[in-house]
This record gives structure tokens, sequence and C-alpha cells, in this order.
């Protein structure tokens, strides 16, 4: 039954392609006419060769003609079906990957954080390729194999109806043979395609951090772990390969019995005079041709399988409920930076709460730095107010509108946001940095690296500003990847800045330099820093200590020094106390 509602699903992808459809079957079918009369053509050349100075040449010469008219329109019209299936197979791949891209897009992170990435590459790559595979197995096989079963039948009919119901009887047979192997398969397909799921996620994930697994020698421990997923892959696929590939043997054996019944009967009968010997011929050829469909259609349930069990798999994605927009959705005409939350609770798993009745109000403009131990909710509650989480409970708002009112990418927009992890894309260093501007021209590009301290670096590379980044701009430093954060969120000129640890990775010198130009790009923006070397916030209006998901400190750099609490513990830990 989940088959059933799988299939149907994957079959509604095919309506914007019914032309191809149509088309397909349409040129399957006279292919098969013309494969069909072939044989009957060729026996009654034969019958035109009766014995020894028995041959009629000019019945033989225009029976051949007709065989190679009827060869060639074979070869013709299955050119055109291989067309026609795989056009339509490859658009519906096409549209399948679309969707799956775009439900990627609008994954809750939730989901993406807590399944691997790899696992989800999977299915977007090698599923979908397995899907292809079994629809065009499917289009090309299997219509033609009923059909060209149907046909056959006529045909035998028509030269001998006792040798063509011996055939009809047995024939059913090896359709029996390959459906119940198919039955079992698709257990051992499924788990073949979650185990390499699995693996795709783990060597995608070792290969991504070969620098840590080197650093701490862990070589041996991963290939002992990639054996074991590996060891699993390959007893599931060998069951499910083994059973996929039992059914056609299996047909051919019963098939093989059926040709040879065939031969028996057909030679007592042309001994007996009831058939020609060019008769024989063609119901050989026939019975042949009958039995053929059968293993290709055998071989089609084995690819159909397989599909499904793709199929399932990228529909479970297509199926998980994506992050909605509002239907009218607010924006704010002109923002100040007024931020307020209110009683906000968010855990990331409900027994372990994390975020509590959370308050906060911020004024327009302000600097607020956000300090605390690792684990206390800094990064947390930088992904509640870009909405990459929605707490429980409780309200965030700027300038009095509730952010879950407004559209999540007019939300980010308001936002400029430099991490502590860059992320660079594999493109050139101008496109990087104009990444979240639309339109923006050289000579703002330009300047945005200036203010950011990259131009320096950026005309010593070959290519300047069109020299290309490998992935994730391995082919530069951490610190010059920063620098090139930082020129982006310098170019985009949001109204309010997100900044989290924006320069960890870089010298003291320009890290001066760069906190210069933030302070005046700060000026009359809302701005939240999260930082670890306090040294960098002493300057911010207001200073939240954060710990276990709650506000314990609030106050200005030198106020909460005087208190002597948890936030002056935590300061001269990285400074020398004064005597």
């Amino acid at each position: 039954m989940k088959n059933k509602s799988t299939l149907k699903r994957l079959m509604a992808f095919c309506r914007p392609y019914r032309i191809y459809l149509v088309g397909a079957l349409l040129f399957s079918t006279i292919n098969i006419i013309f494969t069909l009369l072939t044989p009957i053509l060729i026996g009654k050349a034969i019958d035109q060769m009766i014995g020894y100075h028995q041959v009629f040449f000019q019945g033989l010469s225009q029976k051949i003609f007709y065989i190679a008219f009827s060869v060639l329109m074979t070869a013709l019209f299955n050119y055109f079906l291989v067309r026609a299936s795989n056009k339509m197979t490859y658009e519906i791949t096409r549209d399948l990957r679309t969707e799956l891209f775009k439900q990627y897009q609008i994954l809750p992170l939730s989901y993406i954080d807590s399944h691997t990435h790899g696992d989800m590459m999977s299915r977007m790559i090698a599923d979908i390729d397995q899907i292809s595979d079994g629809l065009l197995q499917g289009f090309t096989n299997l219509f033609g194999g009923i059909a060209t079963i149907l046909g056959t039948i006529g045909f035998m009919l028509y030269v001998n109806v006792k040798l063509a119901l011996i055939v009809i009887v047995l024939t059913p047979l090896s359709l029996i043979v390959a459906t119940l192997i198919a039955k079992y398969t698709f257990k051992f397909f499924q788990e073949q395609l979650s185990i390499r799921g699995e693996m795709s996620g783990f060597v995608e994930e070792m290969v991504g951090n070969q620098k840590v697994v080197k650093a701490f020698q862990h070589e041996s421990i991963n290939e002992e772990k990639f054996d074991e997923i590996n060891d699993r892959l390959f007893k599931s696929g060998v069951k499910s390969q083994f059973l996929g590939a039992l059914a056609n043997p299996s047909t051919r054996f019963v098939n093989a019995i059926v040709y040879d019944t065939v031969c028996i009967y057909g030679a007592f009968s042309v001994i007996g005079g009831g058939l020609t010997v060019g008769g024989l011929s063609s119901f050989l050829t026939y019975a042949n041709q009958y039995t053929k469909p059968f293993n290709d259609i055998s071989n089609v349930f084995t690819e159909l399988e397989t599909a499904l069990a793709c199929a399932e798999r990228v529909f479970k994605i297509i199926d998980e409920p994506a992050i909605k927009n509002p239907e009218h959705p607010k924006t704010i005409d002109n923002p100040q930076g007024v931020i307020d939350l209110n009683y906000v609770n968010f855990s990331y798993s409900p027994e372990r709460p994390l975020i509590t009745d959370f308050n906060l109000h911020v004024n327009a403009g302000e600097t607020i730095a956000i300090v605390g131990p690792t684990g206390c909710g800094k990064t947390t509650l930088i992904n509640l107010l870009m909405r990459f989480y929605d707490p429980q409970s409780g309200s965030i708002s700027i300038d009095g509108i509730n952010t879950q009112t407004m559209d999540r990418s007019y939300l980010r927009s308001l936002y400029g946001m430099v991490l502590q992890d860059t992320w660079l894309f594999k493109g050139t260093i101008r496109d990087n940095i104009a990444y979240g501007s639309n339109n923006a021209t050289d000579e703002e590009i330009i300047e945005a690296a200036k203010k950011a301290h990259a131009h320096k670096f950026i005309i010593q590379l070959k290519g300047g500003y069109d020299a290309m980044l490998a992935e994730e701009g391995s082919n530069l430093s951490q610190g010059q990847r920063q620098l090139l954060s930082i020129a982006r969120i310098m170019l985009a000129n949001p109204p309010m800045l997100i900044l989290d640890e924006a320069t960890s990775s870089i010298d003291t010198r320009t890290e001066r330099q760069i906190q210069d130009a933030f302070d005046t790009m700060m000026i009359g923006r809302t701005t939240f820093i999260v930082a670890h070397r306090l040294s960098t916030i002493q300057k911010a209006d207001q200073i939240i200590v954060m710990n276990d998901g709650h506000i314990i400190e609030q106050g200005k750099h030198e106020e909460l020094l005087k208190k002597n609490g948890f936030y002056h513990n935590l300061y001269y830990s990285q400074f020398e106390k004064p005597e």
C-alpha cells in the first residue's frame, strides 16, 4: 500500500510531460508492430526455399525487401522511443531535484542540525539517480514488454493455435517467480540505501575535518568505524543484489522449458504436415520474443523496487514541515532598532531547558555586549534574534512589531552578521563580498574591502578581485577569510549588526583597525556583540552577563566591575587585577 502511494505520487511528476509519455507509447506501439511483423516475413521467405533447386527468387526478393523495410522502421521508431522516454525521465528527475533543493532552502535549521549532511547529499544525488534509472526501465521496458506479449499472442494464434496455447499457459510461471522474488527485495534495498546515506555522512564529515583527525591521530579509529559501516553495507548489498539478480535467471529457466516444449511439439507438427518449416521458424522466434518481455519485466520490478525505496526517502524530506512565513507579513518603514525580548523560553530538547523567562530591552542605536561561560546561551540568543529558531513561548519584537509576524527574509535583511566561523563559496572574491548586496558597483565593493582592511591582500593575489576562491575559501588564511566576511557586511550596510567573535582570527594590529571601522559603522545602529575577549566590549552601552540561560548581571563595564560579581571575576580571569 505504501509502495502504491509512493508510485502514485511519483507519477504526478509526469503530468507536465504527458506529450512525451504519449509519444513514447505511440512510438513503442509502432516499433512493436514492425518487430513482430519481421518473423512472419522471415518465415515466408524461408518457405520460398522449399528444397534443392526449388527456390522462388522473385518471391524471395520481394520478402527480403519487406524484411529490410520492417527492420529499418523498427530501428527508426526505437530511436524515437528512446528519445521521448529519456526526455521525459530526465525532465522528471530535474523537477525532483529542484523540488528537493527548494525544500532544503526552507527546512528549519533544527532539521539540518539533526541530520547528517552526507545523507542529505546522498538523497539529492544518488537516490534521485536511482529513481531516474527505475523510471527509464519502467517506461522503456514495462509498456513495451506488455505490448509485445499481447502482440506476440495475436501473431502466434495466427500461425498455430495449439502451439500458441502451450506458450500462453506455461510462460506466466516466469512472471509469478519474478513477482515473488521482487516482493522480498524492497526491504533490503531500503536498508542498503539507509546505510549508504550513513556512509556518505561519515565520509563527508571525515574528509571535511581531516586536519582535526590527523592532529588527534584518529585515523585508525575512523578506519575501524568506516569498516564497520562498510561491512554492514556489504552484507546488505549482497542480500539485495542477490535477490535482485535471482529474478532474471529464474525466469530464463522457465522460459527455456517453454522454448524446448515448443521445439519438440513444433517439429512433430512439421513432420505431420500441420506446419511449414517457415511457420515453425516464425513461431520459435515469437516464442523467444514472447518470453523475453517477461525477463525485461522482472528487471523492471527490481529497478522499480529500488526506485520506490529511493523515492520514499526523497519524499520523506519533501514532506517535512517547512518554515512558513505569515500570509500578511509586516514591515518597518524606518527601522530604529528598538528590540524587546519578553518572557522568552527556548530549549533545543524538551528535557533540557536552556533559556527561561528571558527579558531584555534594547534602545535604538545601543551596543549590547553578551558575555558568559560556554553554553550559557549567547549563540542561542543570536539564533532567536535571527529566527534561525523560534522560542517555545514569549515574544521578540523590533520597533514594537513581533518578529513572528515578519517575513524571515525581510527580518534577516535588517541584520548584518559576522560569525567566528566564516563562510565563503567557490567563486571570485568580488562575488563573495557582494553576496549580501544586490547590484553593488565595483567602487562600492572596493570601498567595503578597504574599510575591512582586506584591499591590500586582495590586490596582491593573482587576478585581484577576480581571483577565484576554492571551496569554503580554503586557499586563503583564516584571517583573510574573516576579513572578506567583514567586507561583506560593510558593503551590505544593514540597520542592525550582530558580531559573534568577528575578529577572533585576526592579528592584533588589524583588529584595532577593524574595530575602529566597526565603531564608525555602529554609530546609530543597534549592535549585538558576542565576545570572549572582554577587552573588545568595554565601550558597550550595555553588557549582559548570561549564565544558564538567564541574565545574571547587566550594566556598563565600570559598573559591573564595581559589583565584584560574576563579570568582575570573568574579566580579571583575563587581565591582571590591579593592586
